[in-house]
């Protein structure tokens, strides 16, 4: 088998599952804003055979799918330079994850701690569908054959899955025809964690409304968060490494880091001495002025939706483009007669 050399070509998704928060964005949207003006060809998908896994309502899905995509387009996600669809408008999805079902192993399946996770004492009760996510999470990335893939730290096992596979199945088939992709993890200054608890990842199923800034929420609402959002009285160091017992306040600065687009450090050496009083107000002003266009344009686009699905389904259409001729030849690599 000769080596084969894959186009760079950047993959993500999110469950359209609502509530998009500000660790979303930070964590994910932010970065794949900056991949897609990178010039890198950048794919962003709703995925939505994902978020069924577990129930939805279906009238909710619906909107929370074209809320995602409405989410994507006001954070500075084109259209015109990203694919931007949803999921189950590409059939090739499920029809690879069906294909990688019988090549994943159910060791490695069984493996997947966020199974576990999800799960706890109800795996018996859990669909076959989120037990076997990995393996269709596999194909979403391998079907354009993507070579890059920005998730947050709890999907990095997933990736790793991915890599298996597609080793895998090269070796069974003797073929180098999948590419093992590379996981784009997020740093310190993204994981943006909760404004009631800084030991936790901010949440979107967090019972606090408080503990999250939603990509929703409206100047007033985003300043009130804010200004409440649990801290010490002590006042910010000088050094950065003096808030690794300060989990509330090191949220703060990594927040008021992303939006700005400094580092922790540049933030520290800013505020240092400052009281939670005067910072606060500060972060407020940025956020506002950061958030409330996004907001406001997401607004906008909800208000026709006619517009969202036009755009998902040219999306999907030029994701199809990439996705058949892959599957067809995968299909044609496993011994697959195909008459059309």
């Amino acid at each position: 088998m000769g080596e084969t050399s894959f186009t760079p070509r950047v993959f993500s998704g999110i469950q359209p599952s609502g509530n998009l928060t500000l660790g979303n964005y930070l964590g994910a949207v932010k970065r794949f804003v900056e991949m897609q003006n990178s010039g890198i060809e950048t794919i962003y998908c709703m995925v939505d055979l994902h978020a069924i896994t577990v129930w939805q309502d279906p009238d909710t899905l619906r909107h929370n799918t074209r809320e995602l995509a409405a989410a994507y387009i006001a954070c500075g996600l084109d259209p015109k330079k990203s694919i931007l669809f949803n999921q189950s408008q590409v059939p090739a999805h499920a029809e690879l994850g069906w294909l990688f079902n019988c090549v994943a192993r159910l060791g490695w399946m069984n493996r997947m701690t966020q199974f576990k996770d999800k799960a706890g004492k109800n795996a018996e009760k859990m669909s076959l569908g989120l037990y076997a996510y990995p393996s269709l999470m596999a194909a979403d990335i391998l079907i354009y054959h993507a070579t890059h893939v920005p998730v947050g730290e709890d999907q990095k096992q997933h990736v790793e899955l991915t890599r298996d596979i597609a080793a895998k199945f090269n070796h069974d088939f003797k073929t180098d025809f999948f590419p093992e992709p590379e996981p784009i993890i997020d740093g310190a200054a993204t994981r943006v964690m909760s404004l009631r608890d800084g030991s936790k990842k901010m949440s979107k199923s967090d019972p606090s409304d408080m503990s999250r800034i939603n990509m929703t929420d409206d100047a007033d609402t985003i300043a009130k968060k804010i200004r409440k959002a649990k801290t010490d009285p002590e006042a910010l160091p000088d050094n950065l490494d003096d808030l690794k017992d300060r989990p509330e306040a090191r949220n703060l600065v990594n927040i008021r880091a992303a939006l700005t687009g400094q580092t922790p450090e540049q933030v520290i050496a800013e505020v240092a001495g400052q009281q939670f009083g005067t910072f606060k107000p500060d972060l407020v002003e940025i956020a506002v002025s950061h958030l409330a266009p996004i907001t406001d344009e997401m607004n906008r686009l909800m208000a026709d939706v006619g517009e969202i699905d036009r755009v998902l389904g040219d999306g999907a259409n030029r994701a199809a483009e990439i996705a058949e001729p892959i599957l067809a030849k995968t299909y044609d690599i496993a011994g697959m007669i195909r008459s059309r």
